[in-house]
């Protein structure tokens, strides 16, 4: 055979034994080792998803029944059950300053936020007319004293004229109808004198009216406060015929009242005396404590929603509470410290009670924590090997985002909240971020 056959069969043979890499066709092999190089490159990515694959498997294949599961640790912590409601910061007390006779207010002496006194000047209205008032009064007294003086002056001479009268009578020198004219003339003097009495008593009222009117165009403090509004500017004229106009509101703002509204649903479950407080919007994890004073009676019906005021003062020594601050306030049916807390969405029923609102209810003293039997529930806790199991717990006091656990876990225990789609929104996710109640001091 000649060589060109030889190489053919050596050819076949290499093809045989699948050694691409073993040829001699002119040409062949300089483009065997270029498919052979481009090779190479690919074995740094298949390494990456080999290793890729590799990771999930270990990491969530070995344990598919907590790969979807939302858990959270069982710990200590604060717990309490409330009725919530809005309400409104306004003065313990608080009184209006008002003009009680006419006039233009000459001076104002107080601005907004200044702190006054009782009895303090604040203002004053111009006293020119009624000085003028008091003048006609205390001429027009003493022309009624003149004439007082004048009439039992009168008097007199009727008594002692009728005292004559009587003897010419009694002697025969006169007739009896001149005596029965000086009777007479001496009444008529005795009524004068009587009126002119009863003048002068009610020109002294009067009189003493308008120095009392002259009184009210001073302003004075009517307790000790803090100016909050002042709608009577200097120079204004003041009508005090049909009302009294307010100049300056004064408050004590050392106590402040909340009001809040409660709906009709909720009124029930509270209780004069119980433990209350609220936050503010620019302070949220501050509390502000009270105690419940009073339900109104009366309610409000706001879009067919009837709802009720409830009423409890705290103090502000500090001045930090300023009227009209809306509060977020809260009335606690019960509460406990320092105890296991657990998601309220990782509980299960399981029958009776589930430790619901008020269940277990328990009251912070110092002569300890009573507290009412709570319900069960069940729970699925995640063991230490990743396994699934599910317990029985005594559940206390329990709100909307968490639940007290009396028994049946162990702080440090895994607890599912919710799994796969089933997540509820409220399921928290490591911590209760935007969920928690303000701090319990």
């Amino acid at each position: 055979m000649n060589k060109t056959g030889k190489t053919a069969r050596t050819e076949t043979t290499a093809r045989e034994d699948v050694t691409p890499v073993v040829t001699f066709i002119p040409g062949a092999a300089p483009v065997r080792r270029k498919r052979r190089t481009r090779s190479w490159l690919w074995i740094p990515v298949v390494l990456a998803v080999v290793g890729a694959g590799y990771y999930g498997w270990t990491r969530y294949a070995t344990n598919p029944t907590t790969a979807a599961m939302v858990t959270q640790v069982v710990a200590r912590g604060d717990i309490e059950n409330s009725v919530t409601a809005i309400g409104t910061l306004d003065a313990i007390k608080s009184v209006d300053a008002g003009a009680q006779v006419s006039g233009q207010l000459k001076a104002l002496h107080v601005d907004i936020g200044d702190k006054v006194e009782q009895n303090q000047l604040v203002a004053e209205i111009d006293p020119a007319t009624i000085e003028n008032r008091i003048e006609i009064d205390q001429a027009e007294l003493a022309n009624l004293q003149a004439q007082l003086v004048s009439k039992k002056a009168q008097l007199v001479l009727k008594q002692a004229n009728i005292d004559r009268q009587r003897n010419l009578v009694a002697a025969n020198s006169i007739a009896q109808s001149t005596l029965d004219q000086a009777v007479a003339d001496l009444a008529a003097a005795e009524a004068d004198v009587n009126a002119i009495e009863a003048q002068i008593r009610k020109q002294q009222a009067t009189l003493a009216g308008d120095k009392v009117d002259l009184g009210y165009t001073k302003i004075f403090a009517p307790m000790a406060g803090t100016i909050v509004a002042n709608p009577a500017k200097e120079g204004q004229t003041l009508n005090a015929n049909q009302t009294t106009p307010t100049i300056v509101t004064v408050a004590d703002l050392s106590t402040m009242t909340v009001k809040a509204q409660v709906s009709e649903a909720d009124v029930g479950k509270l209780k004069v005396g119980m433990d209350a407080y609220f936050t503010l919007l620019g302070q949220p994890g501050k509390r502000f404590a009270g105690k419940l004073r009073q339900i109104q009676p009366m309610p409000d019906t706001e879009n067919n929603v009837v709802l009720y005021y409830a009423l409890f003062d705290v103090p502000n020594p500090d001045g930090e509470l300023m009227m009209s601050m809306s509060a977020q306030v809260f009335f606690l049916q019960s509460s406990a410290k320092d105890v296991l807390i657990v998601p309220s969405a990782a509980l299960h029923v399981t029958g009776g009670k589930a430790g619901g609102q008020g269940a277990g209810k328990r009251a912070d003293n110092a002569g300890g924590r009573p507290g009412a039997a709570g319900g069960s529930a069940e729970v699925t806790v995640v063991t230490s090997s990743g396994a699934l199991e599910t317990r029985t717990v005594e559940v206390g006091i329990r709100n909307r985002v968490n639940a007290e656990i009396r028994s049946g876990l162990n702080e440090g225990d895994t607890v599912v909240v919710a799994t796969g789609s089933d997540t509820p929104a409220s399921a928290p996710r490591g911590s209760q971020r935007g969920m928690r109640m303000p701090p319990m001091f």
